[in-house]
């Protein structure tokens, strides 16, 4: 028998009719005879994170699923990132929502939920950790559930970043999923460390890396959010503009309904800061359909409904976003592609938190436009008024741009949250919770 994927020992079940009519499916004549459904896909992949598929049969599944693009369907990123999320830490569904009504911050169209800005990473650009910064100023006026891992392909990684932050650091190991709701007492801001919440990755983990290439993994990691179910707003970076409308579309099979992927022109998994992004936005709908209650205040938000029409319909709409549309100056990539390790980038986090930072400055630049397009997204932008505190000047920035939204007080928001402070709280109160026995 062909070694396991992991050390532990359990029952080992072969997948063979499924790689057979996966080959076979790229080698007839009739591409639909004997395709394998997304469901029976993610039936096997699932089996990775029970650690009941041989070596052998978990190198074959990832490889012919790669080699025939079947991990670039939607379908089958959304199944597969679902099977992901039932194998992960799970969290108390009723805790989380107590969460939201009591800690949320609901202002605009954003009701208070958590969020999170992830992307797929493999771009190759080693920029400075855009998406860990924006999240945790973000989280000045949004809940973030911040889901990521140690560097793959990059020199830092969210994890490596959280982990260099002197002169106290997170214990961001010590967040669980039965800790979480202590955390947000406290704090806007946690960081779910990819490894704690899905434990069983480390089976498939050796068998990755002895491919060589990167396989479907590389894909879910922001559709496996732990919380997922909470999510209120997202934002996805994608490091190829193919995957953008194949993203856009596994997330609203996911039942996410506000969101958007994003991928800039250099394919980066970011909105760029030195020109162009294609951008693909989930915007919710009335759904005629629906027949429920009109007050949504009581209402329970989660991503999907179980029973029954839902309040709101999805669709996807391509917008292209510039520098410009955030009244921000360009900067070259080479500015904020340093590939600097940890330790490095943490101090510039530090300094960009503690308002050190002149203005137009790159990094601050390249930070304030994507925390600028998660506000939007989640829709505190949405409100006419604002009384973020006595140092808010409660001036809204009413004017629009690309998907008649409003980028530029996007980034009025942002400018707020490192000013004065709230984001620089925001990580001071999360590490302080990851000390607490």
């Amino acid at each position: 028998m062909a070694p396991k994927v992991g050390a532990e020992a359990s029952q080992t079940v072969s997948i063979a009719p499924l790689l057979n009519a996966l080959v076979e499916s790229t080698t007839t004549s009739n591409v639909t005879k004997g395709r394998a459904s997304g469901e029976e896909i993610a039936a096997a992949v699932s089996l990775i994170f029970e650690n009941q598929l041989s070596a052998v049969q978990c190198a074959s599944l990832l490889t012919v699923l790669h080699s025939t693009g079947r991990d670039r369907e939607p379908l089958v990123l959304a199944k597969c990132g679902q099977r992901m999320r039932e194998a992960a830490a799970q969290i108390d569904r009723q805790v989380f929502r107590n969460i939201v009504r009591t800690r949320g911050r609901k202002e605009g169209s954003y009701r208070g939920g958590f969020c999170d800005l992830v992307g797929t990473g493999g771009d190759g650009w080693s920029t400075f950790n855009v998406s860990t910064a924006s999240s945790i100023v973000a989280s000045s006026l949004l809940l973030l559930s911040k889901h990521g891992n140690r560097a793959s392909s990059s020199t830092s990684g969210s994890a490596d970043l959280l982990e260099a932050i002197k002169p106290r650091a997170p214990r961001i190991q010590a967040v669980t999923s039965d800790k979480l709701p202590a955390i947000y007492q406290t704090s806007n801001y946690t960081f779910l460390f990819a490894p704690t919440f899905h434990p069983g990755m480390r089976h498939v983990a050796p068998i990755r890396k002895e491919l060589g290439f990167r396989t479907i993994f590389n894909l879910l990691g922001p559709l496996a959010n732990p919380v997922e179910g909470h999510i209120e707003a997202r934002i996805v970076g994608v490091a190829q503009k193919d995957l953008g409308q194949i993203f856009a579309e596994a997330l609203r099979l996911s039942g996410a309904k506000k969101a958007m992927v994003v991928c800039g022109a250099e394919q980066l998994d970011e909105i760029s800061c030195a020109g162009k992004s294609d951008c693909w936005r989930l915007k919710e709908k009335l759904n005629p359909a629906f027949r429920g209650p009109v007050n949504e205040e009581d209402d329970e938000f989660t991503t999907s409904d179980e029973e029954g029409e839902p309040r709101t319909l999805v669709d996807i709409e391509y917008i292209n976003l510039q520098p410009s549309d955030f009244g921000l100056s360009e900067h070259a990539l080479s500015e904020v592609s340093p590939g600097r390790f940890p330790a490095e980038n943490a101090e510039t986090l530090m300094r960009l938190l503690r308002n050190e930072l002149p203005k137009g400055d790159p990094v601050l630049d390249f930070v304030l436009i994507n925390t600028a397009a998660l506000f939007v997204i989640s829709g505190v932008c949405d409100a006419n008024t604002s009384n973020m505190d006595h140092e808010d000047s409660g001036n809204v920035v009413k004017e629009t741009g690309p998907g008649d939204l409003r980028w530029k007080e996007g980034v009025r928001r942002a400018r707020w949250a490192i000013e004065s402070g709230r984001a620089m709280a925001s990580l001071d109160s999360f590490i302080k919770a990851t000390h607490l026995e």
